[in-house]
């Protein structure tokens, strides 16, 4: 076999340093939001409320909803949280490869709507009074139908490892302190909403997902 030219090999090395699957990811997202925005009211609702991930569906077996939930947004993206949402999947593309991307990305997204779906079934359940709890096909409220869609619980979750994985111990604690502040911030106003739960929960995942990454390349380094 002969051996690779310079040039291929200089190409081989560009190639893994600049990102493809998070543009291609956005840019689907983007797609399908324009799309579905051009839907009738009623029939984009029935599609966005089809494909999250809210107690109704998850409580009917419709588990295919975490994966496809992040496939689908509200409103199509806007420049600077499309732009930021780019950066971060493009960076965390770069430094780990696409698959471990890609993973850390699945784990804050199923993980942090597993999580609140969880809290929002233990709430609900407590909240309900015994006569209605007996029955069984009683109606949910409007947080259990809510539609629950968007990229944000992968997007948090890789801002959140991309912080804990910072080389210098310093920095690493002050972008990991900084982003956990801005993330329960929310959560501690009176109009917060779960998914502002859900925001803190895969921050909080990723943050121990590249701690753990890290730890973990430590020992294999001694």
């Amino acid at each position: 076999m002969p051996p690779k030219s310079p040039g291929s090999a200089r190409f081989g090395a560009l190639s893994r340093r600049i990102p493809w699957v998070a543009p291609l990811y956005v840019g689907a997202v983007q797609a399908g939001a324009l799309a579905t925005a051009r839907l009738p009211r009623a029939r984009r609702t029935e599609l966005l409320r089809a494909n999250s991930t809210n107690v109704e569906s998850l409580r009917a077996g419709r588990w295919h909803t975490l994966v496809t939930s992040a496939a689908f947004v509200e409103e199509p993206l806007s420049l600077p949280y499309g732009a930021a949402l780019l950066a971060a999947l493009g960076t965390a593309e770069v430094r780990w490869g696409p698959g471990r991307a890609a993973g850390v990305f699945a784990a804050g997204h199923i993980g942090a709507s597993l999580l609140v779906y969880a809290g929002l079934r233990g709430r609900m359940h407590k909240s309900a009074s015994p006569a209605l709890r007996a029955v069984r096909d009683s109606p949910p409220d409007a947080t259990a139908r809510a539609v629950d869609v968007g990229a944000s619980y992968g997007f948090y979750a890789t801002l959140g490892a991309l912080a804990s994985t910072v080389p210098h111990r310093g920095a690493r604690a002050a972008a990991t302190a900084g982003l956990l502040a801005l993330g329960i911030r929310p959560v501690l106003r009176p109009g917060r909403t779960f998914t502002d739960a859900g925001h803190v929960t895969a921050l909080a995942l990723g943050v121990a997902i590249g701690a753990g990454s890290r730890v973990a390349r430590a020992g294999r380094a001694r």
